[in-house]
C-alpha cells in the first residue's frame, strides 16, 4: 500500500480453480491443449473494492500526520482482458480506474510457456517475484491492504521474468531483470542506471496436502539501481481512502490519508533487498511472516540500513481450510464449505489478526517508526464475493522528519469496511 508505486468461461460457478503462478488471472487460460482451439482466445475479468474507512488520533498524532479524515472509496476497479494469442503465448492487459492519475496499468504482460524444461518467460509490466504477501493476489489478502514492510518492494516494474515449479510443485523459483523505478503507464528512461533485478525461492518443508499441514520458507533477494538517483519509502497505516481532485475537501485538512512513515527523497547510488518467508497451515488455521532489511547506498558514501516485519494469522470458524497455491508459493483463495445463496448457507466466517513493523531511522535518515496491530473479520458469501471488517490500532513511535519537528509516541484508531466482488 505504498502511495510511491503508487478458453470459455466453466458452467459450474464451483468449479475447481487451479493453481496458476500469478492468481490473478482466471482459471481458464490452461485447458486441455489436445483441445482444437481458435486463436487468439479473450476473456473479460475484473473486481472492485468499495471501502468505508473512520479514523480516532490522539492529539500527538494529529500533530504528527494531520487530522485524518473519515471516507469511503473504490480502492480498487479494475477490468482486464486476458487469454491466449496461440497455444503457447499468453497475455493480459489490466487496467485499474480507481488509482489517481487513472486509468492506470497493472498486469500488463505476454507470456511464453513451456521453455526449457516447462518454464515460463514474462515480458511486460508486471509483479516482481519478491515477498509472500506481495505475491498474494489483492482478491485474496487476509486484511485490507498489505503489511508495512510492502513499502521496500520495488513490486509492479517493467522487464522480463523467468519462472516454474519443480514437478513434485515443493518448490518455486523465479528471477527477473527490469527497468527502475517505472512510471504508472509502464514507462522508464533514464542514462544512470534504471536497472534491477529481483529473485525468490520457495520450498514446502511439509506437504501433507490443504488442511493436512503443511510449513512453507522462501528466499527473497532484491537489487536496483534506479535510473532517476532517487529512492523514496514511505507507507500508511494499512489503510487508504482519498478523493481525486479534492475540491470538495475541506482547507488545511488532508485529502488522502497521508504516510506515517517518509523517508522523503534520498540521493541514492542503489539498494540490496533481504526477504525471508515462513508460513504454516493445518485445519481451518493458516499463519505467514516475513522479515525484510533494505541497505541503502546514498551517493554521498552514506549506507543507512532499513527494516520491517510481520506476523499475521487466520482461523475460519466454519471449517475451512485455507487453499495454498503450489505454482506461486502463496496461499490461495477461500472456497465457503456453505456458500450464502437463496437456500441458505452461511458462507464462510474467519477471524485473524497481525502484527506489523517497519523502521525507515538511521543515521541521517529519520523516516519514522511505526507498528501496527490489527484484528479482522471477513465473511465470504462464495469464492468470489466476501465483506471484510479490519481494526487497527497503529503506534507511530516517531514521526517523519520531513514533516517537521519529530512527534514520538502518537496513536491512531481505525475501523474501516471493505464490500468486494470479482469475475
Amino acid at each position: 500500500m505504498t502511495v510511491q508505486n503508487l478458453a470459455p468461461p466453466a458452467t459450474d460457478p464451483m468449479m475447481e480453480t487451479p493453481d496458476e503462478y500469478d492468481s490473478d488471472l482466471p482459471p481458464y487460460l490452461f485447458g486441455d491443449s489436445n483441445a482444437p482451439q481458435d486463436f487468439p482466445t479473450v476473456r473479460l475479468t475484473g473486481f472492485f473494492q468499495a471501502d468505508a474507512v473512520w479514523f480516532s488520533q490522539d492529539s500527538k498524532n494529529i500533530q504528527a500526520v494531520g487530522d485524518v479524515q473519515n471516507g469511503a472509496d473504490f480502492r480498487r476497479a479494475r477490468l482486464a482482458a486476458t487469454g491466449d494469442a496461440w497455444e503457447n503465448i499468453g497475455y493480459m492487459l489490466e487496467m485499474d480506474f480507481a488509482f489517481p492519475g487513472r486509468p492506470s496499468f497493472m498486469d500488463v504482460w505476454l507470456e511464453v510457456r513451456d521453455v526449457l524444461g516447462g518454464n515460463t518467460v514474462r515480458v511486460g509490466q508486471y509483479r516482481q517475484p519478491i515477498g509472500m504477501d506481495a505475491l498474494t493476489s489483492v482478491k485474496e489478502l487476509t486484511f485490507l491492504e498489505r503489511a508495512l514492510p510492502f513499502a521496500f518492494l520495488p513490486f509492479r516494474q517493467i522487464g522480463a521474468m523467468y519462472f516454474g515449479n519443480t514437478e513434485d510443485e515443493r518448490s518455486t523459483y523465479a528471477i527477473s531483470g527490469f527497468r527502475y523505478p517505472t512510471g504508472p503507464y509502464g514507462g522508464n528512461i533514464g542514462d544512470s542506471g534504471g536497472y534491477g533485478l529481483a529473485t525468490r525461492l520457495t520450498h514446502l518443508l511439509v506437504d501433507n496436502g490443504d488442511g493436512n499441514g503443511l510449513v512453507h520458507i522462501g528466499a527473497d533477494y532484491s537489487y536496483a539501481n534506479p535510473a532517476n538517483n532517487l529512492i523514496q519509502y514511505r507507507n500508511q497505516p494499512e489503510v487508504f481512502v482519498t478523493e481525486a481532485g479534492g475540491s470538495n475537501v475541506p482547507v488545511g485538512v488532508p485529502s488522502a490519508v497521508p504516510p506515517f512513515v517518509d523517508t522523503g527523497l534520498i540521493s541514492a547510488q542503489d539498494y540490496h533487498l533481504f526477504d525471508a518467508e515462513l508460513a504454516y497451515a493445518i485445519g481451518s488455521f493458516y499463519a505467514q511472516s516475513e522479515v525484510l532489511y533494505s541497505i541503502v547506498q546514498q551517493r554521498n558514501g552514506e549506507v543507512d540500513t532499513f527494516s520491517g516485519a510481520y506476523a499475521h494469522f487466520g482461523y475460519f470458524l466454519t471449517g475451512e481450510s485455507r487453499a495454498y497455491n503450489r505454482k506461486g508459493g502463496v496461499f490461495g483463495r477461500v472456497k465457503p464449505l456453505n456458500p450464502f445463496n437463496r437456500d441458505g448457507g452461511c458462507g464462510a466466517w474467519e477471524i485473524a489478526g497481525r502484527w506489523s513493523y517497519i523502521d525507515l531511522n538511521d543515521k541521517s535518515i529519520q523516516g519514522g517508526r511505526m507498528t501496527d496491530l490489527t484484528l479482522g473479520l471477513n465473511w465470504y458469501l462464495n469464492q468470489f464475493t466476501k465483506f471484510q471488517f479490519n481494526y487497527i490500532h497503529s503506534f507511530l513511535h516517531s514521526s517523519p522528519a520531513v514533516y517537521g519537528p519529530v512527534v514520538d509516541n502518537s496513536n491512531a484508531d481505525i475501523f474501516a469496511l471493505r464490500a468486494q466482488v470479482d469475475f
